[in-house]
């Protein structure tokens, strides 16, 4: 059974820092690009950032680089997204996506809410 669990969201005050964690199972995770997707209310989903399935390759939405950094474990099934200098305008809900070709996956989101 294939499964994506997101933890590490919750409250945090303007410029404050959370790290997003993934742990993937059910399916070949080191062969699979993975991605955060974010959902704010109201809004469309859009893509926060990616990373190659060796790690090698980042990419960053550009209201994020510089402050977010996705990195991910292939020993422990586990992708990560560092958020540094959080805005209000990051508050969403962020899910994981894992991609191979035709086969995607998704997690059911963590909410995270930047706030004072």
């Amino acid at each position: 059974q294939v499964q994506l669990v997101e933890s590490g969201g919750g409250l945090v005050q303007p410029g404050g820092s959370l790290r997003l964690s993934c742990a993937a199972s059910g399916f070949a995770f080191s062969q699979y690009t993975m991605s955060w997707y974010r959902r704010a209310s109201g809004k469309e989903r859009e893509l926060v950032a990616t990373i190659s399935s060796t790690g090698g390759r980042t990419n960053y939405l550009d209201s994020v680089k510089g402050r977010f950094t996705i990195s991910r474990d292939n020993a422990k099934n586990t992708v990560y997204l560092q958020m540094n200098t959080l805005k209000n305008e990051d508050t969403a809900v962020y899910y994981c996506y894992a991609q191979l070709i035709a086969a995607y996956y998704w997690g059911q989101g963590t909410q995270v809410t930047v706030s004072s």
